[in-house]
């Protein structure tokens, strides 16, 4: 099994290689990178190029691990108790198999992407360590001991929002998604939208960088708002040379809402445009 990108995903040669390293090493793959760039799309991509079943799991901040395997319930089995109900009788009834569980008996072998790591309390990761590395857990209420069939692809991502503890990295190998350059950038755009005007491109990358690189930006522009800005310019027939003006009146861009996400940015350009129209007079 080898993962070589999708016609809807460009993946540079450093992420193949990464995501190949860890499918032969059967070690989960960590990933992460700044928001945008790609780290939770990259598993639904794997899933598809490998023809593999994917089952998701999207960590919130109120996550256990636990949950991850199965949760007992209970509170219904105490009121079904009551009601007389002849399922209690078969505790398996009250059990709720998690997306560990789906992914051990799957079938076939799947890829089982844990999204945002980082989200979930500090010891998270610490209490998947062995079902992680040892592919199994047991279940107290039944007695019994879940193995996975086929050993899953694991695909974890992070927002580095917190650090992970070591003993979890050793069990991962790890890969950082550099923000992609202006080629790469061209290409991922490309995919989206086959045969746009080159010199829109050019224009919207030239202003889509120089808004990165300004110092004092809070939350830099990620490639799926790139991607948004794109399609507005298009769906209003911005032109190029619209995007060339270098007016100080129009140093934020045209549908800067697609590109700015908060208004300590939209005010650091209103200043700087502001500066810029004193030192023109």
């Amino acid at each position: 099994m080898r993962f070589e990108g999708t016609a809807a995903y460009v993946a540079t040669d450093d992420l193949k290689i990464a995501v190949n390293a860890a499918i032969a090493l059967e070690r989960p793959l960590l990933v992460k990178g700044e928001p945008g760039t790609g780290k939770t799309v990259l598993a639904i991509e794997i899933a598809q190029a490998l023809g593999a079943p994917l089952i998701e799991w999207h960590i919130k901040s109120t996550t256990k691990a636990l949950q991850g395997l199965y949760e007992y319930d209970a509170v219904t089995r105490l009121r079904d108790s009551q009601l007389g109900d002849a399922r209690v009788k078969d505790i398996r009834n009250y059990i709720k198999r998690g997306k560990l569980w789906d992914a051990f008996a799957a079938d076939e072998r799947p890829v089982l992407l844990i999204d945002e790591i980082d989200k979930a309390d500090i010891e998270f990761p610490n209490d998947l360590l062995q079902e992680l590395d040892r592919m199994e857990f047991f279940v107290y209420e039944t007695g019994e001991t879940i193995r996975a069939r086929r050993r899953p692809i694991v695909v974890i991502t992070s927002n580095n929002e917190k650090e992970l503890p070591d003993a979890f990295l050793r069990r991962c190998f790890f890969h950082y998604i550099r923000f992609p350059d202006a080629d790469t950038m061209r290409a991922i755009i490309e995919v989206h939208f086959p045969g746009i005007k080159q010199r829109l491109v050019s224009e919207a990358l030239r202003l889509f960088y120089e808004i990165r690189d300004v110092p004092g930006v809070k939350k830099k522009p990620s490639t799926s708002e790139l991607l948004d800005w794109l399609k507005l310019l298009m769906v209003e027939d911005i032109s190029p040379e619209t995007l060339r003006e270098r007016d100080p009146k129009r140093l934020i861009p045209p549908l800067h809402g697609a590109l700015l996400k908060n208004e300590q940015d939209v005010h650091l350009f209103e200043r700087l445009a502001f500066m810029a129209r004193r030192e023109g007079r």
